[in-house]
């Protein structure tokens, strides 16, 4: 007779399995040793074999990746505060490219550049992790830019159509309504199938939660994702924020769904770059900036794309935002971004001034895809008003040397100053695009000349409803591609009834 087994601990049992289990043999470790460290930067000998991007771990348990590579030393901005190390401090490579989690579970999230969350909920669950820097789409992956995104601006709309994997800068003067104009885009697309990631690069954290109120107060953080590196946050997290934010995007974008990315702003991510190039004594260039300087956001930008049908259709939209001095659009690190881009929305900051929102200098502004983009309905009330308002603008400054005695420069005063009025525009107040489409032919028809501009935030308010509810406008506003008389005499119609009621 035999004795009976004793029972198994579970516990123990699972300890085994994993001592069983795990592989033995040499390990390689490669360790360096910190040579100098200032501002965030290290500067490490001793890992050889470290390639660009690697994560390399400090003695304090800190991260960072490498930056630049040089015959003897590199270069590694750090990812986490820098207490601890100094020089001598050990450093060892970790063998993985930064990388940063991807998948629907970012959706509503505000997270670091590294994927880790600010907003005090449990980190997102990811369905994978991509490298932060990864190869734009080749050319023959590519598809034309022809659908438009609104913004629900409509001086945008009309005279700068923006669409779908286009990259369109927006720039001007400090306080001139840059943000605005890309949380007002944000918003418009709260009912659309349109995903929108926004990235703060070296803002003031209180700015950022401005922007995340103003989403989630519209009901618009469902379909947003916010990537923070905050003004204090280290240089490294700054100099990644826009290369994982886009990662982030490309996963949707790959997905086959339509992306809008928000940069604000690179030319805070230009200075955080050549603080670094500085530091690591790279030599300086024209502004003390790097000679890479170009690539670096070339290289950004050029991953925003219309994907071909075999890519699956997707688009990443990019709005990059830029600031300039004294209204100096032929600084450096404007002309770069002016050059890389397809277009730019320029604010002015005497029309902010003049407390005309949105600030858009028309002059300067342009849309280099333009009406490829634009909804067919929407070219054919637009066709003139650009020609028709830059003439009132022009025929105003010199209005002040004495009035206009002809009765068709009147008119043409009359018909600018209506333009004008409905090119203003509050914020948080997006246009529907058939809204839109009413109001300018309305304009055509000569509906509003007689109507007071103060009563036009009052038609804008109560327009959006009538235009929804009319039968007849029902497929033109699913695919407004043709504008047809009967359309268009139901849209002037329906300004007729929202002026009826203001």
């Amino acid at each position: 007779m035999t004795d009976p087994q004793p029972e198994t601990d579970p516990a123990l049992a699972a300890v085994t399995a994993r001592i069983a289990s795990a592989p033995l043999g040499p390990a390689l470790e490669e360790r360096g040793t910190v040579a100098a460290i200032a501002d965030g930067l290290a500067t490490v000998t001793g890992l050889p074999g470290a390639g660009l991007n690697e994560i390399v771990t400090f003695a304090t348990g800190a991260r960072g990746f490498v930056l630049t590579l040089e015959e003897d030393r590199l270069h590694a901005a750090l990812l986490d505060p820098m207490a601890g190390i100094a020089a001598g401090s050990a450093v060892q490579r970790t063998g993985e490219v930064i990388s940063v989690p991807v998948g629907p579970a970012l959706l509503g999230r505000v997270l670091d550049p590294l994927g880790r969350p600010l907003d005090d909920l449990p980190a997102p669950e990811a369905v994978a992790h991509l490298p932060a820097e990864r190869p734009a789409p080749a050319i023959i992956e590519r598809d034309f830019v022809s659908e438009p995104l609104q913004t629900g601006i409509l001086v945008i709309d009309a005279l700068f159509a923006v669409g779908r994997g286009q990259r369109e800068l927006i720039i001007g003067e400090r306080q001139t309504g840059k943000t605005a104009i890309a949380v007002d885009t944000m918003l418009n697309q709260a009912g659309s199938d349109v995903i929108c990631v926004y990235v703060a690069i070296g803002q003031r954290m209180s700015a950022v939660r401005r922007v995340i109120e103003a989403v989630r107060a519209r009901d618009a953080l469902a379909r947003t994702i916010f990537v923070v590196a905050e003004a204090t946050a280290e240089p490294g997290q700054r100099w990644l924020a826009p290369f994982s934010a886009t990662t982030i995007a490309e996963w949707f974008r790959d997905s086959g769904k339509a992306v809008l990315i928000i940069y604000d702003d690179l030319t805070k991510h230009a200075a955080t770059h050549r603080e670094l190039a500085l530091l690591a004594r790279q030599p300086p260039g024209r502004e003390a900036y790097p000679g890479d300087i170009f690539y670096l956001h070339a290289r950004l930008l050029e991953r925003s794309a219309k994907l071909s049908a075999a890519r699956g259709g997707g688009s990443l939209t990019a709005l990059p935002i830029a600031e300039i001095e004294a209204g100096n659009l032929s600084a450096y690190i404007p002309t770069n971004l002016i050059s890389i881009s397809d277009g730019q929305i320029v604010t002015s900051a005497t029309l902010f001034a003049a407390n005309q929102r949105p600030a858009v200098d028309i002059g300067l502004s342009v849309s280099r895809v333009g009406g490829k983009a634009q909804w067919g309905a929407m070219k054919a009330v637009a066709g003139r008003l650009r020609l028709d308002y830059a003439q009132f603008l022009e025929m105003k400054m010199f209005s002040r040397f004495g009035g206009f005695g002809d009765a068709a420069m009147k008119a043409r005063m009359l018909r600018g100053e209506r333009i004008a009025a409905l090119f203003d525009q509050g914020r948080f107040a997006p246009l529907p695009v058939l809204a839109q489409i009413a109001l300018l032919a309305a304009l055509d028809a000569g509906v509003l000349d007689p109507v007071d501009p103060a009563k036009f935030p009052a038609l804008k308010a109560v327009l959006p409803e009538i235009v929804a509810a009319e039968p007849k406008l029902a497929a033109l506003a699913t695919r407004p591609e043709k504008l047809d008389d009967d359309s268009r005499s139901a849209l002037v119609a329906a300004v007729r009834s929202a002026l009826a009621r203001t």
